[in-house]
This record gives C-alpha cells, sequence and structure tokens, in this order.
C-alpha cells in the first residue's frame, strides 16, 4: 500500500516548516490578546538570517517605514538547532517573538508577557 501515512489534516503530515509557521502563530496569538497593535505587524518565518552575522540570530525587528509596515523575523533553523523536541521549540519560539515584540515596542520583554523567562 502506497500513499501518505496520514491524511493531510492530521498533524504527522504537517511539515517541519508548516509546524514551527504554527508555532510561532501560537505565539503571536497570545502576545495579540494583550497587544492589539501587534496585528498591524507582519511577522514572518525565514530559514535562516538573509546577511552573515557573527553570531547567528533567532529572530529581529524592523520597524513600520511610511510605506511598508513593521516586520518582526524568527528565524526556523537556528531556533530548530537550539532545541531538541517540540516543547523546547515552543518555549524558544514564544521567548524570541516575545523579545523581537519588545524590541519593537521599545519595552522591556517582561513587559510585553510577564511570564517571560519564567518557564
Amino acid at each position: 500500500m502506497r500513499g501518505p501515512v496520514a491524511p493531510p489534516q492530521v498533524p504527522l503530515a504537517a511539515s517541519r516548516a508548516e509546524t514551527f509557521r504554527d508555532l510561532v502563530q501560537d505565539s503571536v496569538e497570545r502576545l495579540e490578546r494583550r497587544w492589539p497593535q501587534l496585528s498591524d505587524v507582519d511577522f514572518l518565518v525565514l530559514e535562516v538570517p538573509g546577511s552573515p552575522h557573527e553570531s547567528v540570530p533567532l529572530g529581529s525587528a524592523v520597524p513600520a517605514a511610511k510605506d511598508q509596515p513593521a516586520r518582526i523575523m524568527i528565524y526556523r533553523r537556528p531556533v530548530e538547532i537550539r532545541t531538541k523536541n517540540r516543547d523546547e521549540r515552543a518555549l524558544l519560539v514564544h521567548e524570541v517573538v516575545v523579545e523581537q515584540v519588545a524590541e519593537l515596542l521599545g519595552l522591556a520583554p517582561e513587559s510585553v508577557d510577564p511570564r517571560y523567562g519564567q518557564d
């Protein structure tokens, strides 16, 4: 019997990239309840940072420009390399999203999410 092991609507069929995007989306949705202005921010998942860095960042934030909304990028591969399982990955993704939102808003991460760093 050939074919997929699970139907497409079952999580088993989701790629690592899709699963990662879902983790980012879950984190963003949690923060949007407290910070509704985040609905105007574009959250992007990229494989790796575009330019060489001394240390590889896990995410970055770009403020809004006159013709572009603010953007927060989360880099999938560097996050995946630093985590062993889905739970660790979800925690690290949320921390990176919180840190980038804090940078964009000019706040401390603990102000963006009071549970930051406690998990």
